[in-house]
């Protein structure tokens, strides 16, 4: 490799890099974002070697399940999606498929993989090219040119991913170009079955002392957008087998709920396809969320308005008030939501703790919120009181739809018409990924790879 990177226990357990090397990439962390040596910034653990997570107070969630989110904002890029794409530009230059010096690399996306993409790129020394739709928010484009990498806007908005694969199908015909699709590469699947699953494998134990919990964790529930995230849930029924898998989508475009389609407003996920990395056999629930009360609740956690009333009203200790107001976009309010579903659903209890993610914070969406007060006027007191009763405490179980050996068959075959049909794999290669130890080889991979980075260093 072009540079020195961390492997993927590395990621996991920061605390093993080299303390010379480390000591630079925490001093880098606030004085100097864009040196490569920052790429040891990625982990969800901070220079503590504390894992960075929130355990949500019942006066927001209602439940009595303990919900903990795990949150992206320290990543670099104040993503965790950094973390994906960083695998998978090394995973290609370790296996020879990305020479630096003569590829450029394509990374398809609606926002945070492009981000990480940029970033990951420019620190590897590698050009770069991100594919998004044009009606992404402004926050979004500003990060990735931040980052020196070029821009190709598609039409539409988050849920029109078919329009992406068409650009990228275009840029393929150069030679020179590697398009690094987050929706088709295993290197996102592994660095969240292996660092973001481990790390909440040995989050229980933490949860457990502290009276969270019973030491394991009941459900994991993600959002899907190129559903890296979700693959965390793999190796959590593999600590627990009664563990649950659930997967969140938009009410406005339930693609695996029930073949649905549409635009909606949680931007990162609920792009119309079911992606090739998503083991949706291993899935246990499927939840579909609304679109506008993830961004109405985002609004209520990050406007003083709302934290005057999550305070005042509700109890919540002020300094708690203030660490969720940094951690939240939309999405991780949708996967919060769908926690809170969750919870109902299954009847858990004080025992069952769940765990999600705030894949990014709202750095990204004050262009968003400025929309939302544009179109619906200044949340007050009420309308904030309305909010968290309504769409928090609010939560129904409805729109859930469990995975049943009959509906796991249905979500694999929907692969068939993205992947088969447009994106040119074999029924062999879909029909292989019904074998658990499909997925199992991947897995295996992490150490082999771990060994050609530590052998690229010298080691």
């Amino acid at each position: 490799m072009t540079i020195l990177s961390p492997t993927f226990e590395e990621m996991l357990h920061p605390n093993k890099i080299d303390p010379a090397i480390r000591k630079k990439a925490i001093a880098a962390m606030k004085d100097d974002p864009l040196d490569p040596v920052n790429l040891f910034n990625i982990a969800w653990r901070g220079p503590d070697d504390k894992i960075k997570y929130e355990v949500l107070p019942k006066e927001l969630t209602g439940v009595e399940a303990p919900i903990v989110v795990l949150f992206g904002r320290d990543f670099p890029t104040g993503a965790h999606k950094v973390g994906a794409a960083y695998s998978v530009l090394a995973e290609m230059e370790l296996f020879g498929q990305v020479d630096p010096s003569k590829h450029t690399v394509v990374w398809p996306s609606t926002g945070n993989y492009g981000i990480g993409g940029a970033w990951v790129g420019g620190r590897m020394k590698t050009k770069s090219i991100v594919v998004l739709p044009a009606g992404m928010s402004r926050e979004r484009f500003e990060k990735i040119e931040s980052y020196g990498a070029t821009i190709i806007k598609t039409p539409g908005s988050e849920s029109n991913v078919k329009e992406i694969y068409d650009k990228t199908w275009e840029l393929r015909q150069d030679p020179n170009v590697r398009i690094l699709n987050q929706f088709e590469v295993m290197g996102n699947y592994r660095f969240h079955y292996h660092v973001t699953g481990n790390t909440i494998v040995e989050l229980a134990e933490e949860l457990k002392r502290i009276g969270v919990g019973d030491g394991h964790i009941a459900a994991y529930c993600s959002a899907m957008g190129s559903a890296g995230t979700i693959a965390a849930g793999d190796r959590l029924k593999q600590a627990w087998p009664e563990h649950k898998i659930v997967g969140l989508e938009p009410i406005q475009c339930p693609t695996l709920y029930n073949n649905g389609y549409g635009a909606h407003e949680i931007q990162g996920i609920g792009d119309k396809h079911v992606t090739w990395i998503h083991n949706v056999l291993n899935m246990d629930t499927i939840v579909c969320i609304d679109d506008m009360e993830c961004v109405r609740g985002l609004q209520l956690l990050t406007d003083p308005v709302g934290g005057q009333v999550l305070a005042k009203r509700f109890g919540v200790p002020e300094a708690k008030v203030k660490a969720l107001s940094t951690i939240f976009g939309i999405s991780g309010v949708c996967n919060v939501l769908g926690a809170i579903k969750t919870a109902k659903h299954y009847g858990f209890g004080k025992n069952d703790a769940i765990v999600t993610i705030c894949t990014d914070a709202i750095d990204r969406y004050h262009s968003t919120m400025a929309w939302l007060t544009e179109k619906e006027g200044k949340m007050d007191e009420a309308e904030a009181v309305a909010r968290l009763r309504g769409i928090f405490h609010g939560q129904k179980t409805d729109w859930i739809k469990d995975g049943t050996p009959d509906q796991r068959q249905q979500w694999h075959n929907l692969k068939y018409y993205t992947w088969v049909e447009q994106q040119g794999k074999t029924v062999e290669e879909l029909n292989a990924q019904r074998d658990p130890e499909w997925w199992i080889e991947h897995q295996q991979l992490v150490p082999e790879i771990d060994a050609r980075i530590m052998e690229a260093r010298g080691h």
